[in-house]
């Protein structure tokens, strides 16, 4: 085992955990945004919105992320360029970069998985607390806010912590489209230092320690949920 091209990347390893963590914060953020209505939807209706929901949840289940990240980088990224005065407005400069599509496409996977999860979750939520919320006077959306949505979140919290490793694990597809997370960085070392095992395990070490400070945090919340409310 040879460690001594360390030092001159571990800066380059640096940079690749940032963008790893902006990737799965915006990802899990903006997918979270859409799961909830998606879930939500498939339980309350109306039938045709909740039709599109459960649509759009079978095609993004089942599809691989892989796939859906190439037809949006290459597809729908392709196309900006065609359009006349998009390289002279102020938006060229985030669509002609990688990492957009690489968020876009994976929010779109958080919101697939999740949006079936919260589903299940808004529909355990026991009636009669619903009932009770609506018989003191709650508006639908306090019912929402205030009882149907944390109950839901609660049924669900252990579950989607670990979606939310597995999504921290498919990071490196955005490699793919030339996002440099960690993973990219690990390869950019491979092509140069001709080393194969030594970067691969210190790739692997980097998403394994990223997975247990998830895990610690998710407990924290966990345990801070629990706590009594005074």
């Amino acid at each position: 085992m040879v460690w001594d091209w360390l030092p001159e990347y571990a800066p380059r390893f640096v940079e690749g955990i940032s963008i790893t963590l902006q990737l799965l914060g915006l990802s899990i953020f903006f997918g979270m945004m859409l799961a909830i209505p998606i879930g939500l939807v498939q339980v309350t209706g109306p039938w045709p919105l909740a039709w599109l929901a459960r649509a759009f949840c079978t095609v993004i289940r089942g599809t691989p992320l892989l796939i859906q990240l190439w037809l949006i980088y290459y597809g729908l990224g392709s196309l900006f360029p065609f359009i006349p005065g998009i390289r002279e407005s102020m938006f060229w400069p985030i669509l002609r970069d990688a990492f957009p599509y690489a968020v876009f496409a994976f929010t779109l996977s958080v919101a697939g998985y999740e949006g079936e999860i919260m589903r299940g979750a808004f529909k355990g939520v026991p009636k009669g607390e619903l009932e009770a919320a609506r018989a003191i006077g709650m508006t639908p959306f306090q019912v929402l806010r205030r009882v149907w949505l944390p109950r839901a979140l609660q049924n669900v919290f252990p579950t989607l912590a670990g979606e939310f490793i597995l999504t921290l694990k498919a990071t490196p597809l955005a490699a793919t489209i030339t996002v440099f997370e960690v993973y990219g960085i690990g390869t950019i070392v491979r092509q140069e230092t001709y080393r194969i095992y030594e970067p691969l395990l210190f790739v692997a070490a980097i998403y394994v320690f990223l997975t247990i400070c998830l895990v610690v945090f998710f407990r924290f919340l966990e345990n801070r949920r629990a706590l009594p409310r005074i």
